[in-house]
């Protein structure tokens, strides 16, 4: 999974596309036993030990809702309005509850999940007013 953030070189803001998890491979499988028997065989041909975490329903529909097919997430604008975001575009959109801390100066946003393992996940997120 990938998403759109901006950075600043050469004196302008480009558009880049970075990874969003990059310590981490998400496997689908309708068949989860299948699944965690072929982890276990490659995990005695690796000898390293796989950690396997069950991603919430929750949290995997966010981020399907987030990143669609493509399995990639474009840049959201959005205002701040009474101290809190209010995403007008992009896929943030209706999500504003979901964002944990706001990086003005990176054009970020930290978001938060129900499970603590994905750890901190940041969409492009650009703020072009404040109220």
């Amino acid at each position: 999974m990938t998403y759109d953030r901006m950075r600043r070189y050469e004196g302008n803001w480009h558009l880049e596309k970075c990874i969003l998890f990059p310590e981490r491979v998400f496997l689908e499988s309708s068949n989860e036993k299948a699944l965690r028997n072929a982890l276990r065989q490659c995990q005695n041909i690796m000898e390293q030990k796989i950690s396997l975490i069950r991603l919430e329903i929750q949290d995997e529909m966010f981020l399907r809702d987030l990143c669609g097919k493509e399995k990639h997430m474009k840049m959201s604008r959005g205002v701040i309005q009474k101290g809190g975001a209010r995403v007008t575009e992009g896929p943030l959109k209706g999500n504003e509850n979901r964002i944990g801390k706001i990086d003005r100066h990176r054009r970020l946003a930290r978001l938060k999940f129900t499970g603590h393992e994905l750890g901190n996940v940041w969409a492009g997120l650009e703020i072009f007013e404040k109220n």
